[in-house]
């Protein structure tokens, strides 16, 4: 295999690298650099933890270290675009390292933070810029961030960032860039939606690709193990109370199973904690760290939290729930056998999966074996699967009409194509799951979005602005905030306001109003 030394990097990264203790480039790395270097664009398709990570941030390095040149104000010499913030700041981490002994300003753009610290930095122009595509787009549509002088444009794990329903985000920013930047484009798998994005952006690329399509690394131990819904949690205690898994990621379809999830596992004395998307970023750091540190066993995430995440040692990866698509269990599994270790991958199914196993099974184009040796085996779900047969799980859309119950024909589900602004997991329905009472769920809203009484929780650490808020009735007389949300329903009440009279802008009615005026007969 060929060294860093002889792909022709500036000596700068090769000290780096050295001090890093990387000597020999990945399979990826070795055969995006050299395209990248020449100024060409590239697609790359790699599964994660193959190192792409360098394999677009070294060529970025080089050209920027050879080429030093002051950036214009709120702007950035080199873009790169990734869906998480979990992501962005591990690639910020990477350029941290391999640029020590450059003279580069690098930053970090992303939801869930104020804007003003980004905006301050942003003022003076940065050389390399990091960012999710909804903050970004906030940040242009401001003005604060200008990419005219963008020389070099990178989509880093493309497919996810068009599941996430970035996709009309992406495009555009696009149209803001200048059209004769390089472009360089990697994901670990080539949905139609990615072929579109490579047919538009990219001009006479280079194709790189390191694993087929669709592919799990050969090094990860799958595994599937059949089993009653009811008997999951179970399940899953014994496996974490076992001495083969040290250091495992759960994953489950939805926050709010996520959230059950580690709460049982605590209960049972098992270090767990959740990342998800109604995390703040505080929060999911934290989490992260825990898990680093080992100080968390088990981490539950859901599919686009866990993106970025890059943990060492990590032994299993627990799919609690299947994925309904079989992409995402490509992008599961490859949080663990990362940089050459090796690791197992168990997934739970009961009978309403059988369907996601079969098309996870013909996408990575091999039959998951089955793991007979655990308590809650279910030989109903496992004659079933052998059969052929399966139970089809509910419709993901709600409603009829239309095709898929949507919105739009020829959407299934009706699922939005844009979600909030970096808010993970947006749109996940209850469509597919199962409620403790055994009954499916019918409404398309997320399992996170509403608590007791129909409001919708306040986030983690976000204090209750007043009574109504927090669930606590008022008293007559009693001022209260008034606050945007509250304009839909509900009573204003004030000082002039008696209790339970209905919403107007005074202490009385137009028609009281009207009748106290009249003049007697």
């Amino acid at each position: 295999m060929t060294p860093f030394s002889d792909l022709g990097l500036d000596p700068r990264l090769l000290k780096a690298l050295e001090e890093e203790g990387y000597s020999i480039p990945t399979p990826i790395q070795g055969k995006a650099i050299p395209p990248a270097l020449e100024g060409r664009d590239v697609l790359g398709l790699a599964q994660t933890g193959t190192g792409k990570t360098a394999a677009f941030t070294l060529p970025i390095l080089h050209r920027l270290g050879c080429n030093p040149m002051r950036p214009a104000p709120r702007t950035a010499r080199a873009l790169i675009l990734t869906p998480t913030r979990e992501l962005a700041v591990q690639i910020g981490d990477s350029l941290a390292a391999y640029s020590r002994f450059m003279r580069l300003k690098r930053a970090v753009v992303f939801g869930g933070v104020g804007m003003g610290p980004q905006v301050r930095f942003m003022n003076n122009g940065v050389d390399v810029l990091v960012a999710t595509p909804g903050r970004l787009l906030d940040h242009v549509n401001q003005g604060t961030i200008r990419l005219n002088g963008t020389e070099i444009v990178v989509l880093d794990e493309a497919d996810r960032m068009l599941d996430m329903g970035f996709i009309h985000d992406v495009k555009r920013l696009f149209r803001d860039l200048p059209p004769n930047r390089q472009t360089l484009l990697f994901s670990a798998t080539m949905p139609r939606a990615v072929e579109e994005l490579t047919t538009d952006y990219l001009r006479e690329s280079v194709r790189v690709e390191v694993a087929p399509q669709s592919t799990t690394a050969e090094r990860i131990e799958q595994r599937v193990l059949f089993v009653h819904r009811g008997d999951k949690r179970d399940l899953l205690t014994d496996l974490l109370n076992s001495n083969e898994v040290s250091r495992a990621i759960v994953f489950t379809r939805t926050k709010h199973g996520a959230n059950r999830v580690v709460e049982h596992l605590s209960e049972q004395g098992i270090r767990a904690d959740a990342l998800h998307g109604d995390k703040s970023q505080g929060a999911r750091q934290k989490a992260l760290n825990g898990f680093r540190k080992g100080i968390v066993r088990a981490l539950v995430a859901t599919d686009i939290a866990a993106r970025g995440i890059d943990v060492d040692g990590i032994t299993h990866v627990i799919n609690y729930e299947l994925p309904n698509e079989p992409e995402s269990y490509v992008h599961r599994i490859g949080r663990t056998a990362r940089a050459g270790a090796g690791g197992i991958a168990l997934s739970f199914c009961d009978n309403e999966e059988i369907a996601y196993l079969r098309s996870i099974e013909k996408a990575i184009r091999m039959q998951v074996p089955m793991e007979l040796e655990h308590a809650f085996h279910n030989t109903d779900i496992a004659s079933l699967y052998a059969s052929g047969r399966y139970v089809a799980p509910p419709k993901r859309g709600g409603g009829g009409g239309r095709p898929g119950g949507g919105r739009h024909p020829g959407k299934p589900g009706g699922e939005r194509t844009r979600p909030g602004r970096d808010r993970d997991d947006r749109n996940a329905s209850f469509s597919g799951r199962t409620r403790d009472d055994g009954q499916h769920f019918s409404s398309r809203r997320n399992e996170t979005t509403q608590g007791e009484g129909g409001r919708r929780p306040p986030r983690e650490g976000q204090q209750a602005q007043d009574g109504y808020r927090a669930g606590k009735p008022f008293r007559q007389g009693e001022r209260r905030s008034f606050h945007a949300d509250d304009r839909s329903g509900g009573e204003r009440r004030g000082p002039d306001r008696e209790f339970g009279q209905k919403r107007g802008f005074g202490g009385r009615s137009n028609m009281e109003r009207r009748f106290q005026n009249r003049k007697p007969a």
